[in-house]
């Protein structure tokens, strides 16, 4: 049975980190697997929306400690990565929603951060204690981290290891909601389809591709400005910027038709995808 599995509903792809007898703990596979999928729907033009979940009652539960003692020996692969999921969620075309509908420990939070939303559960730990096992913490937790609150608060959470429960989560500005554990998923779903159905997928594209260079680069207000422009150029006078209005007086949903595929190259490969669209995708 895949330890990721897979569906594609109303413009909607769900991935789900299924080994719930091991509260979908982390393993090689499933980073494979992971960014396997995240290339597929990212060149898939039928999925708007990707939402990361786990299987209940956890989302992930950190790195597989199988191993005992011996879990974080020197790895064999010289191909080894301490960012075992690639692309990132934030390189992909699509936004990326993370339903932590349960706890979510070491990579589990780490790999989420990554995500461009994220919800949490009320009453679920999260964490990256990593520094307590003799390790550091990784998927690039020290830039998203301190990128979405801050030099300060990073330290406290990447430097200590502690635990924070869903509302700390929400207030550190690390997630956007905090809901019962129940809850998660649907509410994830809801705002997916909300974006599936109502925004342009290459306007949802090219701003969170502002969104996450700017982060990057440290662009400032200037430069943000003339890039906004150039991206008002890019979009002003095409069908989608007539069919948006359009929709919006006659009270109906929106026909959008440019093909995210076509328009922007693939994080992966840096070409477009054309028409090689991946389809077929069901529960796998």
């Amino acid at each position: 049975m895949s330890v990721v599995r897979a569906r594609v509903e109303d413009g909607v792809g769900v991935l789900t980190l299924h080994r719930p007898e091991r509260r979908n703990a982390f393993t090689s596979e499933m980073g494979t697997a992971l960014g396997e999928y995240y290339r597929a729907f990212d060149a898939d033009d039928a999925v708007r929306v990707i939402v990361l979940t786990g299987t209940p009652p956890a989302f992930c539960a950190g790195a597989d400690l199988g191993g005992g003692a011996d879990t974080f020996a020197a790895p064999d692969d010289p191909g080894f990565s301490a960012s075992p999921v690639a692309p990132a969620a934030f390189d992909l075309r699509k936004p990326v929603i993370a339903a932590m509908n349960g706890h979510a420990i070491g990579i589990g939070f780490t790999l989420a951060l990554q995500a461009d939303i994220r919800l949490v559960a009320d009453d679920a730990a999260y964490a990256v204690p990593q520094v307590r096992f003799g390790m550091v913490p990784d998927a690039m937790a020290h830039w998203t981290v301190q990128h979405l609150t801050g030099v300060a608060v990073a330290a406290d959470i990447l430097l200590t290891g502690r635990r924070l429960d869903g509302a700390e989560v929400v207030r550190l500005g690390l997630a956007s909601r905090c809901l019962p554990a129940a809850e998660v998923l649907p509410a994830a779903l809801a705002t997916a389809r909300e974006i599936a159905t109502h925004v342009a997928p290459l306007s949802a594209a090219l701003s969170k591709k502002l969104l996450w260079d700017t982060a990057r680069h440290g662009y400032g207000p200037a430069a943000v400005a003339a890039l906004e422009t150039e991206l008002h150029h890019r979009v002003m006078g095409t069908s989608d910027a007539a069919e948006g209005v359009r929709a919006y007086l006659e009270r109906r949903e929106p026909q959008w038709s440019a093909r995210v595929s076509a328009e922007l190259p693939d994080p992966v490969t840096g070409t477009s995808a054309g028409d090689e669209l991946v389809s077929g995708l069901g529960e796998k």
